[in-house]
């Protein structure tokens, strides 16, 4: 290494924490933009004259791409920079964001949004592999990582409450255009922060091409036939179709893989039991997380009958509740105990919390009795799971790895959510469908969809425990970690 990188390197050392709070904003704008649009929805099909069946789109699309192309993303990460993957993602980002402010009509923002998905596909194993690759694993990396995760599982709440604030004073537009000076910020910052061994290319490893096709059909196939499944039922011959096509495929990437001289996806990764297992739970986990949200916006806005912005403070206590129980694990637990016992903790607290809701929820309920108990619980459980849930799932993991392993965790929780929403909102409807039919009011049929809905989501996060129960080992910072990254 050359006098000039030992310097880069040292200087680098005392910015680490501001690139690590840049890091943080940029993830922070892609959590967010899952979820802003979610109270804007009405105003937006006002404006552009929506067709009923179409408005889901502005949330598919997005989630679509994103979904569909975050192995590519941390993959190409690895490779061809992260330094650069991460900069130019960030850039094309907040363009497609200002699209779809600008956009006149509901093709131009559902192609805006899928486009702003392909973004932030790049934008986020690019980040966090940053994060892990630059951190020491120990006490540094837990605390780097308890932020992080703090902000990402807390990222969906202030989006609602964020998207409810500007739709009502401002504009549905200004969801979009508030990315755009944050956007350049992080772009010039970026410039100026990250040093340049962080953007080395691999040079000596290519892009395996038939991988990446497979994986992204593969990914965004499933991803389309669970996103159709709760508007065309499960006897759909189209959600089907799509489901097995991207089974097909993904069977397809795994041969692949096995015989591929540069994988895309190193299946000696998943040989790692922890990698295996906290991937699998956060798949499961993530099935009950953006269902959750989605069933109790629905509940305060249609049943409650919340404003947009009393929608979204009725979740922010979920992003202070999380932010403080990740700082906590970080700092105090996972150092003492290690990160299983509170990767194990938190799906059955998680359990404990959709049960709550479920069973308090009623028309004509209020706040304090009817919504907040179960959000209260649920969110400490998400706490406790996200930060020693991302330590278990990168502990370990080859430096030159780090982009695709945080590819690998990114697409668990992305896809496990496409899986939950499109099952659990498959429960929901059938139920609101059938009481209905029968005569039941409205709004009773729909307390009762999301009851029988979120009774499956305490069965899946039991689940979630059981499976780090059995596959994740338990691992402790050594003293010497500690002492090093003091």
């Amino acid at each position: 290494m050359s006098a000039k990188q030992v310097k880069e390197l040292s200087k680098h050392a005392d910015n680490k924490w501001a690139v690590l709070a840049l890091l943080v904003i940029a993830q922070f704008m892609v959590v967010l933009d899952i979820s802003i649009v979610n109270v804007a929805l009405p105003s937006m099909a006002r404006t552009l004259h929506f067709a009923g069946n179409n408005l889901q789109w502005v949330i598919t699309a997005y989630t679509l791409t994103f979904g569909g192309f975050l192995l590519l993303g941390g993959r190409a990460a690895d490779l061809y920079g992260r330094r650069r993957i991460f900069i130019g993602s960030v850039f094309f980002f907040s363009a497609m964001s200002l699209l779809c402010g600008l956009a006149q009509s509901e093709g131009q923002v559902i192609i805006a949004r899928a486009a702003q998905g392909l973004a932030g596909a790049f934008m986020s194993p690019a980040a966090l592999s940053i994060v892990i690759s630059e951190f020491r694993e120990g006490k540094e990396r837990n605390t780097a990582l308890g932020i992080w995760s703090a902000v990402s599982a807390g990222g969906a709440a202030v989006g609602l409450l964020a998207g409810g604030v500007l739709t009502q004073y401002l504009s549905w537009r200004w969801n979009f255009f508030v990315n755009v000076p944050i956007g350049a910020f992080v772009v010039f910052a970026a410039l100026r922060l990250l040093p340049h061994h962080i953007g080395e290319e691999n040079k000596k490893t290519h892009l395996d091409l038939p991988g990446a096709a497979l994986a992204t059909g593969g990914l965004m196939s499933l991803v389309y036939g669970l996103s159709k499944a709760p508007a065309d039922g499960w006897g759909s011959t189209t959600v089907w179709s799509f489901i097995a096509a991207g089974l097909v495929l993904l069977i397809g990437f795994f041969l692949n893989e096995r015989r591929s001289d540069t994988p895309m996806l190193p299946l000696s990764l998943f040989k790692t039991r922890n990698v295996l297992g906290a991937n699998t739970a956060f798949l499961v986990i993530a099935c009950t997380m953006f269902s959750m949200f989605f069933f109790m916006t629905l509940y305060v806005q249609t049943i409650l009958n919340y404003s947009p912005v009393k929608s979204g403070l009725s979740f922010l206590p979920v992003t202070f509740i999380i932010a403080i129980m990740s700082g906590i694990i970080a700092k105090f637990v996972v150092p003492k105990l290690g990160y299983k016992p509170p990767m194990n903790l938190g799906p059955v607290v998680i359990a404990l919390g959709l049960f709550t809701i479920g069973h308090t929820m009623k028309v004509g309920g209020t706040y304090w009795h009817n919504v907040f108990p179960g959000l209260a619980i649920f969110s400490t459980g998400m706490g406790l799971t996200f930060v020693s849930g991302t330590l278990a799932a990168t502990s370990g993991v080859p430096r030159h790895l780090s982009g695709i392993a945080s590819g690998v965790l990114n697409t668990a929780q992305q896809v496990g959510g496409a899986i939950g929403l499109a099952v659990l909102s498959a429960v929901a409807f059938s139920t609101v469908k059938t009481e209905t039919s029968a005569g039941g009011t409205a709004n009773f049929a729909k307390v009762h969809g999301f009851q029988d809905a979120l009774h499956v989501g305490v069965a899946l996060a039991l689940v979630a425990a059981l499976v780090v129960f059995l596959v994740v080992k338990n691992e402790k910072i050594k003293a010497e970690d500690i002492t090093a990254a003091a």
